[in-house]
């Protein structure tokens, strides 16, 4: 399989759009101020959330500011924003390097892509945001320092959509053997907690503990399980190749564990890797989403 990480990114929008919890979902368009809004989000990728909320219409008038350190995912972005504004009856205008407007009669958005660690880029004194958007990306960091800082990009009383936060259950369907199968399971998790840069593989039960800790409040909160499975033998959209890079993590996490015999474990993704090609595997991700006033 070819290993290209904006691929994966595209390929799990449908995953996402079903996971995303719409209570929470819904309380967000009910706050958010009326426009212009300016918003910040942190491991931004390729623009698939702002893709998103511009299908889903919540976004009219925007200033969109998109935090991601992987220079991939902005050459990527750049290419791919302004095809999919013309194929969506947009248009799209190179304004700087760095920076789109994609317009149509009731919409502009100006996107600017910052390319930077969060952290760093937070030191360079950006102007405070009416909304910070943290998609699948604060299981990944220091808790709960990491929290405090990403609030503080907020004007006050501002909102916070914290979505796509792993808690703690994978299910990977049908069992092969139920006792590697677990094992496989568990020390996966473990290997989110022991990242060197940070990570919390119950990242979503503890925010509401974290959230707490920096003052802000819960405005919502909501199951957005990753679901995915064949119909009639086919997956939908380009969730096969979603699935195909689950398998990758899999791969990447745990081929160097000392707990794991190498075969067995090889020979059980290649097992699992034939259930994607016969439409036979179901993956279920237990994760969780919030939003948060400051």
């Amino acid at each position: 399989m070819d290993i290209n990480f904006p691929h994966y990114l595209l390929s799990k929008q449908s995953v996402d759009d079903r996971a995303l919890n719409r209570h929470v979902y819904d309380r967000l368009a009910d706050l958010l101020i009326r426009p212009p809004v300016r918003v910040i989000e942190v491991g931004a990728g390729i623009g698939t959330m702002l893709v998103r909320l511009l299908r889903w219409g919540l976004l009219t008038q925007v200033d969109y500011i998109a935090v991601d350190e992987m220079p991939g995912n902005i050459d990527y972005a750049l290419g791919w924003l302004p095809q999919w504004a013309s194929e969506n009856g947009l248009q799209a205008s190179r304004v700087r390097q760095n920076q789109l407007q994609l317009s149509d009669e009731t919409r502009t958005v100006n996107v600017t892509f910052e390319r930077a660690d969060v952290f760093n880029f937070m030191e360079t004194g950006p102007a405070k945001a009416d909304l910070l958007i943290a998609h699948a990306f604060l299981d990944l960091l220091p808790m709960p320092s990491s929290l405090a800082k990403l609030l503080s990009l907020l004007k006050p009383d501002a909102l916070a959509w914290l979505t796509i936060n792993f808690d703690g259950l994978t299910t990977l369907e049908p069992p092969i053997d139920p006792v590697l199968d677990n094992k496989i399971e568990r020390l996966y998790h473990q290997s989110m907690d022991k990242r060197p840069t940070g990570g919390d593989s119950r990242s979503g039960r503890h925010l509401f503990e974290h959230i707490r800790q920096t003052g802000a409040r819960v405005l919502a909160a909501g199951p957005s399980d990753w679901v995915v499975h064949a119909q009639d033998g086919r997956y939908p959209a380009d969730e096969m190749y979603f699935l195909h890079f689950i398998l990758h993590f899999f791969e990447e996490s745990l081929s160097e564990s000392s707990e794991l015999d190498t075969r067995a474990f090889s020979a059980w993704l290649a097992e699992r890797r034939a259930q994607i090609e016969h439409g036979e595997l179901v993956y279920i991700a237990h994760q969780m989403d919030f939003l948060v006033q400051r």
